[in-house]
């Protein structure tokens, strides 16, 4: 019987042959926390007896959350995360190295690979066709003490993207309207397999964007076959060996197939406070905006701070709005920065800070004031998602929150994109 990719993947890490709705244990090639939830895991880690873990080598932390830490409470915790690694000889991702979902792709997750983190967007490596999803600390600490899980084997929703979109619209824009359309329950423990004319021909840096985001429709996975374009990443990050072939079978059985027209789409946002809660850039009346961050596992890579670098190239941001710009990644930062990327976007105004999640969660480095709006690349835009429940966030492109910085309201990036 044709399998989908998750089924294919599964079945290779139970040892036997397993598909939608089956429960299976199964051997797992990468686990990771970050420092939210990772100290939960050391605890219960301590109270089974575990000093050590099963796969050192792809077991990590991730200190990126509060990085450099703002309170004592949180050094504290960032203490006890960095001596259980070197007790256990994990990796510890640390201070400044980069968001846990972008160093994930970069260094550890591979095609074919389960890759579990205690981390609701660990579902990005699914771009990399690798079977990724978040659990629970709990769970997540007999990832990393005996290197296997338990999953019941998911459904597969196909979403084809066909068409090429317009100018102006990106891959954050698709997954928007995506969300929008199926809603965010629309794929409650399910795998969103991506696939179509147009998910063929997307960068690698498109690809992580849409299955960031899988999760803010419910689903368990959002996965993209492996190509020549999986294969060129993997070149440029020094792990070719890491390449494997992953396609769905020709007959493999679907729950639901979703086929959508990129042509037709135009640039999206999503309003507060729910993601689903979604409309066109250009049907908005002009929202004022008083902070806006570029950045986080969602759109902070490279091609997002360039086309943010393109639309402000010898412009200022708007008076009455902050611009907080937060690479990914270390090897993003500098790369923005031999590029003269950075430079562009601070002499715009922009502030810039070190990799990490601050302002996304709500931590530090851009928490909201009472009735203030931000427009964000960030996935999540919940009530006091940033830190304060009495601010609004709406999200978007990198494109539409460059140029919103201009304007000081949220507007449609294709008005100066046509010129440029």
């Amino acid at each position: 019987m044709d399998k989908t990719i998750s089924e294919k993947i599964i079945s290779e890490h139970a040892g036997r042959e397993v598909y939608a709705g089956d429960i299976a244990v199964v051997d797992v090639d990468v686990v990771m926390a970050q420092d939210g939830t990772g100290p939960l895991t050391v605890s219960q880690l301590k109270k089974m007896g575990f000093e050590k873990v099963k796969n050192p080598s792809k077991s990590i932390f991730f200190i990126d959350h509060a990085a450099p830490s703002p309170r004592k409470e949180l050094s504290n915790s960032h203490v006890v995360l960095r001596q259980y690694a070197e007790n256990a000889g994990m990796v510890l991702s640390d201070v400044g190295k980069g968001v846990c979902h972008q160093i994930l792709v970069e260094d550890f997750a591979s095609p074919g690979d389960i890759v579990i983190g205690a981390d609701s967007h660990t579902c990005t490596s699914g771009a990399l066709a690798a079977f990724a999803t978040g659990m629970g600390s709990t769970d997540i600490a007999i990832g990393f003490a005996l290197a296997k899980t338990w999953l019941m084997v998911p459904q597969t929703v196909k979403v084809n993207f066909n068409e090429i979109p317009p100018e102006g619209v990106y891959s954050k824009d698709l997954i928007i309207y995506l969300i929008g359309k199926i809603t965010a329950e629309g794929a409650t423990y399910k795998s969103l397999e991506f696939n179509g004319s147009f998910a063929k021909k997307m960068t690698m840096e498109d690809r992580f964007t849409i299955s960031n985001m899988a999760v803010e429709a419910g689903a368990k996975a959002g996965i993209f076959e492996s190509d020549e374009t999986t294969k060129k990443f993997l070149a440029s990050q020094g792990r070719l060996s890491d390449y494997k072939e992953i396609t769905a079978d020709k007959n493999a059985h679907y729950e639901q197939i979703i086929d959508i027209d990129c042509s037709k789409i135009e640039p999206m946002v999503s309003m507060p406070h729910t993601v689903d809660n979604v409309c066109v850039v250009s049907s908005l009346e002009k929202i004022k905006i008083n902070q806006i961050l570029i950045g986080t596992c969602t759109n902070g890579r490279l091609s997002d701070l360039r086309i943010a670098a393109v639309i402000l190239k010898d412009k200022k941001i708007n008076k009455n709005v902050r611009l907080i710009i937060v690479p990914a990644s270390k090897k993003v930062y500098l790369e923005a920065l031999r590029e003269g990327v950075i430079e562009t976007l601070i002499e715009s105004g922009a502030v810039v800070q070190s990799p990490g999640c601050g302002p996304c969660v709500g931590v530090h480095q851009g928490i909201l004031g009472d009735g203030e709006v931000c427009l964000s690349t960030q996935n999540r835009n919940f009530k006091g998602r940033m830190g304060n429940p009495d601010s609004y966030i709406y999200l978007s492109s990198p494109a539409t929150a460059a140029y919103s910085a201009l304007k000081g309201y949220i507007a449609d990036a294709r008005e100066i994109l046509r010129e440029i």
